[in-house]
């Protein structure tokens, strides 16, 4: 499992999936990609972590859909007159770890019938799961983990971003049995150094 790409998905959006793939790429000076992009082109996600990682080995890869819409994926692509086809959507060659970035959670419609999910089975990877403290964290943290488990996709652990709560982190890990690979705290500037900070937290890749 550990020759899989690394796919980083989250119990919902906003949540630090970014933050977790630039640490995740800097501290395994892996390659970066990101599937498809939602809106704001010209700040992407793979813009973004381009500008916060220090090491020259990791390679970014083209988005296989740029969509100019802040949407789910489907309808951003409905707007712009196209529709995202799986087939289209191919793992890069390489031969250094690829850290893969969804777009929002599991179930996001990439077209009307198939979901981000689909597309993590499609390209054989396996999932690190971030979480995040918030009112409804722990809900959707299990459901997160119970679609995992039912589509038998492989996870590598779970990653708790931002503020801590004991109280949610050893229920979720208690009922979801996934390895905890670390805790990043929240940062009030992020940047490069916040970025090589923050994968010191992470263990167990």
């Amino acid at each position: 499992m550990n020759n899989r790409p690394i796919f980083v998905t989250g119990i919902g959006t906003g949540i630090g999936k970014t933050i977790v793939s630039a640490a995740l790429v800097e501290k395994l000076k892996a390659d970066y990609w990101k599937p498809v992009q939602s809106g704001d082109l010209e700040n992407s996600d793979t813009i973004t972590v381009k500008n916060l990682i220090s090491n020259s080995k990791t390679v970014f890869f083209e988005e296989a859909y740029r969509l100019t819409q802040p949407f789910s994926p489907h309808k951003s692509a409905a707007i712009d007159g196209i529709s995202i086809k799986p087939e289209n959507i191919g793992l890069p060659a390489t031969s250094n770890t690829l850290v893969i970035e969804g777009a929002g959670g599991l179930m996001v419609p990439l077209n009307t019938d198939f979901l981000m999910i689909d597309l993590i089975r499609q390209l054989g990877a396996a999932v690190i799961l971030v979480s995040q403290n918030y009112l409804g964290s722990i809900n959707h943290t299990l459901l997160s983990a119970y679609a995992l488990k039912k589509e038998n996709i492989p996870v590598r652990g779970i990653i708790f971003n931002g503020v801590k709560d004991i109280y949610s982190k050893d229920f979720i890990l208690e009922n979801t049995g996934f390895e905890l690979l670390g805790h990043i705290p929240a940062y009030d500037i992020l940047d490069k150094k916040a970025i090589i900070d923050a994968g010191l937290f992470i263990n167990g890749l």
